[in-house]
């Protein structure tokens, strides 16, 4: 995945003639730290996990990014998330480099308690690695408010003082800030409505599909219905329903809540139960990939039908399935850009912590929404001048502000006096 991510970074600093210390500066991470967790179970065994963190370059600030709690998790993912991390934050003009950071756990088999053993042995673990000027942690997948909340009493109790704005993702009660929860769905529907004349797009008669239920799914369908557009099919882990009479969400996840999954939920008319596969190929207007990376790949390119792919996961689809959908028309609104809605407002979580003054819902809303709009606009506008993907613009426009932080410190023609 990291070689793959580097070899966007290189296009992008073609097309750009940025000066080649800045691909030199990007192309690895800055530091990475890789340590075993041990944990005492409930049985009383000790039981051992493999937990990275990543600080991939701290050029325009502290580094910024999730913990995700996942068995697949491993140190490759984590470097390449941690470099995703860097440009979303420069794209969303944020003052933050990237990092990211995760522990190879299956937390479905684990119980509260020994959860929030696992969440404090991090802390513990990387308490040197982290911090509030330094390396800023954030909720991610399988992490949610109350492990941030276990995370930040951890790292209060080690460094001796309250900093909560060392971890963002906190519940309200411990610091953190209204609007978080659905930050990162809202920031993608808010790309979304943004490109609809630029896209042709009527909520009226458009038709999404969803795949993925968890915290940016739901927000993410639950917005969109909410405007008119017609859900046509979900899915969580266990596999996806498809209603073309159209899905309530919020119907939806009453059941999910109840039983458990999101299999056997009616829609409002005939509805079926499919795979996971089967939904990324649906006929629909806007396909939502909001579940777990390379998701379309060039084996299934071919066979999706969405004109317009909306990435609210991380890298869901590969770079070789990027270019043969982009060739045929698709249009591919980059995860760099649509899932930068959770940053956006972690970042108005750490300045409200720093401040100690604090916003309401509406304000963070509206500033979100200004952002998106702005850096949407920007992405779109370098799609439509260079004539190239949306996601090449996205990285571009983040490489133009990296790469100005990277200039200003001096570079080979300046040494050289050319």
């Amino acid at each position: 995945m990291l070689d793959k991510a580097r070899a966007n970074l290189r296009l992008a600093c073609e097309q750009l003639n940025i000066h080649p210390d800045v691909f030199e500066e990007l192309k690895s991470p800055r530091e990475t730290l890789a340590v075993t967790l041990l944990i005492r179970m409930d049985d009383g065994c000790r039981r051992a996990f493999p937990a990275w963190r990543c600080r991939y370059n701290d050029r325009r600030g502290p580094t910024k990014g999730g913990v995700r709690f996942h068995p697949n998790v491993s140190l490759d993912e984590i470097q390449t998330l941690a470099f995703w991390m860097t440009f979303k934050c420069a794209v969303a003009n944020l003052p933050f480099g990237g990092g990211k950071g995760g522990v190879c756990v299956d937390t479905k088999a684990l119980s509260p308690t020994e959860l929030e053993r696992l969440s404090r042995a991090y802390i513990e673990a990387f308490s040197a690695f982290i911090g509030p000027d330094r390396d800023i942690m954030a909720p991610d997948m399988y992490t949610n408010g109350i492990v941030m909340a276990w995370m930040s009493d951890e790292y209060a109790s080690i460094t001796g003082e309250p900093l909560p704005t060392a971890i963002t993702g906190k519940p309200i009660a411990f610091g953190g800030t209204a609007g978080r929860i659905d930050a990162t769905a809202r920031g993608g529907y808010f790309a979304l409505r943004h490109l609809e004349a630029s896209l042709t797009l009527d909520p009226a008669k458009a038709t999404v599909a969803i795949q993925g239920f968890g915290n940016v799914g739901f927000h993410c369908a639950k917005l969109l219905h909410a405007d008119g557009y017609r859900i046509i099919a979900v899915s969580d882990s266990g596999g996806a329903i498809h209603d073309p009479e159209g899905i309530d969400p919020l119907a939806v996840m009453e059941h999910k809540q109840q039983n458990g999954s999101i299999l056997g939920a009616k829609g409002h008319g005939e509805t079926r139960e499919i795979s996971n596969a089967e939904l990324l190929e649906l006929d629909c207007d806007v396909l939502v990939p909001a579940a777990l990376e390379r998701q379309i790949t060039m084996e299934n390119a071919g066979r999706i039908k969405a004109r317009i792919i909306l990435e609210m996961a991380n890298g869901p689809v590969t770079p070789d399935a990027d270019a043969a959908l982009t060739a045929e028309g698709h249009i591919i609104v980059p995860d760099i850009l649509a899932n930068s809605g959770g940053v956006t407002v972690s970042h108005l979580e750490w300045v409200q912590n720093r401040s100690g003054f604090y916003w309401d819902g509406s304000r963070v809303r509206d500033h979100l929404k200004a952002t998106m709009a702005t850096e949407t606009q920007a992405v779109w506008a370098l799609h439509n001048e260079m004539d190239i993907s949306m996601r090449e613009a996205a990285y571009i426009h983040g490489l133009r502000r990296i790469a100005e932080s990277v200039e200003a410190r001096g570079t080979q023609a300046y040494f050289k006096g050319t």
